[in-house]
């Protein structure tokens, strides 16, 4: 007769007994592991009578879920231990000055963030925000994006769940949205920059699931391509320091603006180094364009009185490529050792 009163006791006092959770896990092997002494009863009911199984078998299923309570109780209060001990070891009180020798570093991204809200404040441009869960309307319809779109599409887009109206938000595709906002908000003349984070469903070394952009948009009447071409040639005089700087229009599609245009900028690789603004080759920086008539309809503007243009650049890209910073990726590794190596001293901040 199995003496299932006995085996309670015998692993309980075991189990109270353990001095770590290597011993724990011991102990779970030996009562309940496939050659554990209570697995090996509970295989032995199929050789018993219907009666002695339907009460021995409810007994060594009580014990069995008490003997892995116990076990998981021990194991947790084993754990709680440790961390603890590691909180002791590591605690630091944040109220303490800031230790000698110890200098904090201005992220990349942030720096550069600056230096673009400088230079086009400068040139007389607002910075507006908006939030970064939008509603589908204003990422995708507002914008003249149709429904078929790529950029619609699960594999590329992080969609929300619907709401109880069915409607769907979306995690913003790009900073494009702040200009429905802006122009349902006030309307033209207007000259503004949306500096923010955007998302989109992609990871490699030049892309990553979340990364940063900047939208500027000018809205006023008799706008021309003629300044879309001088505001970008100016932003990349300043951001690049370089006196010559030429641009490239090639003829693209983008839903939002008609016609609309990526642009390159003239460029070398001396021995893997970039130089801007000398030599022989071309590299894309931005996209750009006059803003499309159903986009300021969608914001109650008539677009035979008022006409524009917008443009969008990757905060993180225009880093790399003035600052030598080879992989998108490591911008978001928390690396302390990459933010020292790339990083801006507060001095640089303040002076960008």
């Amino acid at each position: 007769m199995i003496d299932v009163k006995a085996l309670s006791e015998k692993y309980s006092r075991k189990i109270a007994e353990s001095k770590t959770a290597d011993d724990v896990e011991a102990i779970r092997l030996e009562a309940l592991g496939k050659k554990g002494e209570i697995s090996l009863l509970m295989r032995e009911l199929g050789k018993m009578t219907p009666e002695e199984r339907q009460t021995i078998g409810s007994e060594l299923n009580t014990l069995k879920d008490d003997i892995t309570e116990k076990l998981a109780q021990r194991k947790q209060a084993f754990a709680d231990f440790e961390l603890n001990e590691q909180l002791k070891q590591e605690w630091v009180d944040v109220t303490l000055p800031v230790r000698p020798k110890v200098n904090g570093s201005i992220h990349p991204v942030s720096y550069v963030t600056q230096e673009v809200i400088e230079i086009f404040s400068a040139l007389g441009f607002d910075v507006k925000e908006g939030p970064h869960i939008e509603t589908d309307y204003n990422n995708f319809d507002a914008l003249n994006i149709p429904a078929e779109h790529p950029a619609r599409q699960e594999h590329d887009t992080f969609f929300m769940s619907p709401d109880a109206n069915g409607n769907r938000h979306v995690l913003r595709t790009h900073t494009s949205p702040v200009q429905i906002r802006t122009l349902l908000e006030q309307k033209p003349p207007v000259r503004f920059i949306a500096p923010g984070r955007v998302y989109r469903c992609d990871y490699d070394q030049t892309h990553t699931p979340m990364f940063h952009q900047y939208e500027g948009m000018v809205l006023d009447k008799n706008i021309s391509m003629a300044h879309l071409k001088w505001t970008l040639e100016e932003f990349c005089r300043q951001f690049f320091e370089v006196k010559d700087i030429e641009l490239r229009f090639r003829a693209s599609h983008f839903p939002f603006t008609e016609p609309s245009a990526e642009v390159d900028i003239r460029c070398s690789w001396d021995n893997g180094q970039l130089r801007i603004g000398e030599g022989n080759d071309w590299m894309e920086i931005l996209g750009s364009g006059m803003v499309h008539p159903n986009v300021l309809k969608a914001c109650d503007i008539d677009p035979e009185q008022w006409q524009g243009f917008a443009f969008g650049m990757g905060i993180d890209r225009i880093a790399m490529l003035k600052y030598g910073i080879p992989d998108l990726r490591a911008f978001f590794d928390s690396d302390l050792r990459w933010l020292r190596h790339y990083g801006f001293s507060s001095f640089d901040a303040a002076t960008a």
